[in-house]
């Protein structure tokens, strides 16, 4: 009887009823149901595809396989699906239709289904079955020894066609390893657009064989061979992502310049005497690479028929590179102060009866179109070239919002209402380390504003945005993720899908499991601290690193000089991320005590306020034996001292000079150490003025 109520009880586990808010799927699908019931996952478990896909479902269910495997230990017998109907009896069976184009607007959608002892997946393309195994990896759910499917039956489809992430491999080189695994991160999320930013100030990133000097003069050895860049495209293909190259012109031309000086529009007129005359000389300046940030004066001159010859040759040799119908050629944040400068730029504007600088850049796109057309690309570029003269075929690419004095969204509305298509960034640059609540909200589709079904359509969709000038092969994986999912989420689900406590649960589970395709956003800290700490046991440091976050927008670096292309990168700054964990569980603490001040609630309070007096006094006898610990002692030594306090005012119900609780507040909400901010520090505020 013992043995017939174990198993009962074994059964009810297996099979015990999963609802909706317990999975931890993202992005959200459009349609789910769950039901009462699972699929038991064995070792027998195979997968076997009918229909007309293409032949990247084969390799796509094999990594399939084996993630699943990994998570499971099981050993299945199946190691490779290679061909179409293998095994006609597997558990899991995919149709496709046919085989998806990696383009806008491919069919995407997918219909699984799960019953007890079969899995269905049937989809009008590849790319959508790809997207459906996906979400069956994410459905996985356990006991205490087995592993299963929910019964349920989910059809998805995504809302924007474009969902875009943009890596710049210019202002630091990115390998090939740390693009392919991001690749597997955008896969994992349904991403589908890989914007690859490649040319800039600071430095030219593909290989040119007809023009060597790009790589020999402006790449400092850190380039991508074309046999390189032509395996990434197929990679990502295989993933069902389109990639966008981007080479930016005619502003951030240092790089371009570099190489060819003489299409600079910067000259120097020298005065010299001969004889009893004075004869000017215009000489054409030099340029090298830039090893700062921020908006630099180098421009290509428009002037200058050489230019567009040495684009034009450009574009021949890049182009075949990228199959996608798309190239971006930046435009963006061109002063023109060289143009300004330079007469012959004048007499040309003049000549075409140019008005301004805006106008000049029109001109200059203009003749990037047709370069373009020849090898069936369409252009898109930054907001700046849309002008009244622009072409409607070009495509729009939104970014400026409230941080460059403009309202959010603005050029976005103008381009859908000018005839542009266009795609929304501004709400979405990851590089700004704003948490994942302010890129949550942002929609690309705009409310408020009164616009026409056929205007809606030419929202294309959105794009994470993420500049390198603080971020490195080691760090740029923590920069990217786990907050570009839920950009994700945001531009393929339901747009009612807005829950921020739903979606840092399900995050919380989504970032774990993004390092089984080799991302290093969690573990890269762990090597940061270790250096930082000297290799010393670092509890406390890590305990600081929960509660700072790296400062926001771009103060961190200021005027673009405090750090340069090749500073250390290997800070407490750099280790923290937003979202700091400890933070968010501060804040709901100190909010549950705020609303009843039960003795329980109290305590989770007082727990952190302890713990960050400990921290304090662990890190000064840290700091002894590592240098780099001693910028942050003066964090943790007001967040300690504030912590005293506020332990005396809830703990022993003492009276507390306001005057000295004010003082160490505002200390601890100083920006000047150690390039981070304290994260905690509006919860403390409650508590203080509580």
């Amino acid at each position: 009887m013992k043995y017939v109520i174990i198993f009962l009880f074994a059964s009810f586990i297996t099979t015990a009823q999963i609802n909706k808010e317990q999975l931890d799927v993202m992005p959200w699908p459009q349609n789910i149901t769950v039901t009462e019931g699972s699929f038991a996952l064995t070792k027998n478990f195979k997968v076997n595809i009918t229909g007309a896909p293409n032949q990247r479902i084969f390799s796509g269910a094999t990594r399939f396989l084996r993630r699943l495997d990994g998570r499971t230990g099981m050993f299945f017998y199946q190691g490779f699906v290679t061909g179409l109907n293998e095994v006609p009896d597997a558990e899991l069976q995919i149709n496709c239709v046919r085989s998806g184009k990696i383009e806008l607007y491919e069919d995407e959608s997918y219909l699984l289904d799960i019953a007890k002892n079969k899995i269905t997946i049937n989809a009008t393309t590849d790319l959508g079955a790809l997207h459906a195994l996906e979400t069956l990896v994410q459905l996985l759910q356990n006991n205490k020894d087995s592993f299963y499917f929910p019964i349920s039956k989910i059809s998805d489809f995504p809302r924007f066609t474009w969902r875009g992430l943009m890596i710049d491999g210019a202002r630091h080189f990115m390998p090939v390893d740390v693009i392919k695994r991001n690749l597997d991160g955008m896969a994992a999320v349904k991403m589908n657009v890989f914007h690859w930013h490649l040319v800039d100030d600071q430095g030219w990133r593909i290989e040119m064989k007809k023009h060597p000097k790009l790589i020999q003069m402006a790449s400092d050895g850190n380039y991508y061979t074309q046999e390189e860049i032509k395996n990434i495209v197929q990679y990502a293909a295989d993933r069902g992502i389109l990639v966008v190259p981007e080479i930016d012109m005619p502003g951030h031309g240092s790089a371009i310049l570099t190489a060819y000086p003489e299409i600079g529009s910067k000259v120097v007129t020298l005065n010299v005497n001969s004889g009893e005359k004075e004869q000017k000389f215009t000489q054409i300046q030099s340029y090298s690479l830039e090893r700062n940030s921020g908006i630099f004066s180098p421009t290509l001159d428009p002037s200058n028929p050489k230019t567009y010859q040495l684009i034009s040759e450009f574009f021949d040799e890049v182009c075949p590179l990228f199959p996608g119908k798309f190239f971006h050629i930046g435009g963006d944040e061109n002063e023109g102060k060289d143009w300004d400068a330079n007469p012959k730029i004048q007499e040309f504007k003049k000549k075409h009866n140019l008005v301004n600088n805006h106008e000049l850049q029109t001109y200059f796109t203009m003749q990037l179109i047709p370069m373009l057309k020849k090898h069936n690309k369409e252009l898109m570029g930054w907001e700046e070239i849309m002008t009244k003269n622009m072409s409607q075929d070009a495509i729009i690419h939104s970014w400026k919002g409230t941080n460059e004095g403009v309202p959010a969204g603005k050029s976005l509305v103008d381009a859908v209402k000018g005839g542009y298509k266009t795609v929304l960034s501004n709400g979405y640059y990851i590089d700004l380390m704003f948490g994942v609540e302010d890129h949550y909200t942002v929609d690309p589709m705009p409310k408020n504003v009164v616009l026409t079904e056929v205007e809606k359509a030419r929202i294309l969709g959105g794009e994470a945005t993420l500049w390198s000038e603080l971020v490195t092969p080691s760090t740029i994986d923590s920069r990217i993720w786990p907050r570009t999912a839920a950009i994700a989420e945001r531009l393929w689900s339901n747009e009612n899908i807005t829950d921020i406590v739903s979606l840092r649960k399900r995050l919380k589970t989504v970032s774990f499991r993004l390092e089984e395709l080799g991302l290093t956003h969690l573990k890269s800290k762990e090597a940061l601290l270790r250096n930082i700490s000297n290799n010393q046991k670092n509890e406390a440091l890590e305990d600081l690193s929960n509660i700072c976050e790296p400062l926001k927008k771009y103060s961190r670096n200021a005027q673009g000089t405090e750090y340069q292309t090749y500073s250390p990168f290997t800070l407490f700054a750099d280790a923290c991320t937003p979202d700091a964990f400890d933070a968010l569980g501060f804040n709901t603490a100190v909010d549950s005590y705020l609303n009843n001040k039960s003795i329980e609630n109290q305590l989770l309070v007082t727990n952190y306020l302890n713990k960050w007096i400990k921290m304090n006094s662990d890190l000064i006898q840290l700091s002894l034996n590592a240098p780099l610990i001693q910028p942050l002692l003066p964090i943790s030594k007001n967040l300690s001292s504030l912590s005293e306090q506020l332990l005396l005012k809830m703990d022993k119900k003492q009276n507390v000079d306001a005057t000295v609780l004010n003082n160490l507040l505002e200390q601890c909400n100083s920006k000047e150490h150690a390039d981070v901010e304290l994260a905690v520090y509006n919860s403390l505020k409650k508590l203080v003025q509580a």
